[in-house]
């Protein structure tokens, strides 16, 4: 045998047993996080989550098809244009996936991730970002291929209170028209299901009343809450984040308003609960997973094997947004898998498809808490079920920690009802 065929021989059998370069190199995820800016409050559970899921992912799973997953997790404070210059930063990563989170910054980077084929997982959910096709012919709204979002949108989870709002209305004997306003601040966020719920409270039978504008950082809210009792509102939608609804449910608690307010996704939650007290106790808002922390269900074994990666312990309280952290950090990371299946490339386009490789839709071992997902090319809506909770809080909660409270059972999340919308055409991307 000549030296060149050995030479050769071993080339091969070297390529048979060492791992490709592909193959060895961690995959790069970016994670845009808000941990000190106006939607911290929340932001901070949900970002916690989604860090858990994707460290746990590379312990336990050895990452996606074997590869370990590098997550490039950056705080940028809410402030869109520093979500945009480090997107700029990822894109020389070759990032093939990013978990993001707000929306002004999710819908000013959609052309950006659609020219670059990158999959954005946002922790908004606004409307805009669902019509993947580009067929709504929405003024303002454009083609979102490459955007995903766990859970109902904004405008699906108002629509679905609002639905609730006018049979309770009914079972309480109300008489007339039930008044009906959108509160928040006048920003993309709060602002994102501000027409659509209006739209539908007018359809329903609601007189819409004027908004009523608050800003997103906590103040003093209680000429907001004299505006809401001298408009006569029966029903409320609170649009920010749960640190300023908390100031408005307490300065409405002290003005005696007796209205039934309606939280976002983002607008409650245990902490907000232990926050405001008896101010919070009755409010409704949409849960997005069907198991919340301490529930039995056959996935949370995983969920509380996830919260060990940054609670030891295994003592701390995982708030409803934390749960809905890992959900989303579960979806990227099986749809990379389904990129790598049968040795394919993880590219950014292969992961987007692998977000159609499924119907009804749960990340494996997640059973049970992730609710179902269905994606398709021209609808990104995951979801038209809604769950809707409301809080209940039955003593003083500001002794103990949120886990003692919620055990004591001085504060509960209580299932009220699930509404399944209607997937309307005229309803895709607003």
């Amino acid at each position: 045998m000549t030296l060149r065929r050995q030479m050769l021989g071993l080339a091969a059998a070297a390529a048979l047993t060492l791992p490709t370069v592909a193959q060895a190199q961690p995959i790069p995820v970016g994670h845009l996080m808000d941990l000190s800016g106006a939607t911290s409050d929340v932001g901070t559970p949900f970002s916690q989550g989604v860090n858990d899921a994707w460290a746990w992912l590379n312990r336990t799973r050895n990452g996606v098809n074997g590869r370990q997953v590098n997550v490039l997790a950056f705080d940028y404070g809410y402030q869109a244009p520093r979500a945009v210059s480090q997107y700029q930063a990822w894109s020389r990563e070759r990032v093939v996936a990013i978990n993001g989170w707000g929306t002004a910054d999710t819908e000013a980077l959609v052309r950006f991730v659609t020219r670059d084929k990158v999959p954005y997982v946002s922790g908004s959910y606004s409307a805009a970002l669902t019509d993947a096709g580009g067929k709504s012919g929405r003024q303002g709204v454009e083609a979102a291929p490459y955007n995903f979002f766990y859970g109902p949108s904004y405008s699906d989870a108002l629509r679905a209170m609002l639905i609730w709002a006018a049979e309770d209305w009914k079972a309480k004997g109300g008489q007339g028209r039930p008044k009906y306003v959108h509160m928040g601040a006048n920003h993309p966020y709060p602002n994102s299901p501000k027409a659509a719920g209006e739209a539908l409270a007018a359809e329903l039978g609601f007189e819409v009343l004027p908004a009523i504008v608050f800003a997103l950082t906590p103040g003093d809210y209680t000429a907001q809450c004299l505006t809401l009792r001298n408009q006569g509102a029966n029903y409320a939608y609170l649009g920010n984040t749960a640190g300023s609804n908390i100031s408005v449910l307490r300065a409405c608690q002290t003005a005696g308003v007796n209205v039934q307010f309606m939280g976002n996704v983002w607008g409650m939650d245990e902490n907000a609960m232990k926050a405001a007290g008896a101010a919070a106790n009755g409010v409704v808002f949409p849960v997005r997973t069907q198991a919340v922390w301490g529930q039995q269900a056959p996935g949370m074994a995983n969920v509380q094997a996830v919260s060990r990666v940054s609670d030891q312990s295994g003592n701390a309280y995982r708030p409803v947004h934390y749960l809905a952290g890992i959900c989303s950090a579960m979806l990227v990371a099986e749809a990379m898998e389904t990129a790598a299946a049968n040795g394919g490339q993880v590219s950014g386009e292969r992961v987007r498809d692998g977000f159609y490789a499924r119907q009804n839709w749960v990340p494996k071992g997640f059973e049970g808490v992730c609710a179902p997902s269905t994606f398709t090319k021209d609808d990104h809506r995951g979801t038209l079920a809604v769950s809707i909770y409301r809080a209940r809080v039955s003593g003083d909660t500001s002794q103990g920690s949120v886990g003692e409270l919620m055990q004591a059972g001085t504060m509960r999340l209580e299932p009220v009802k699930t509404v399944t919308l209607d997937r309307r055409a005229d309803w895709l991307g607003w």
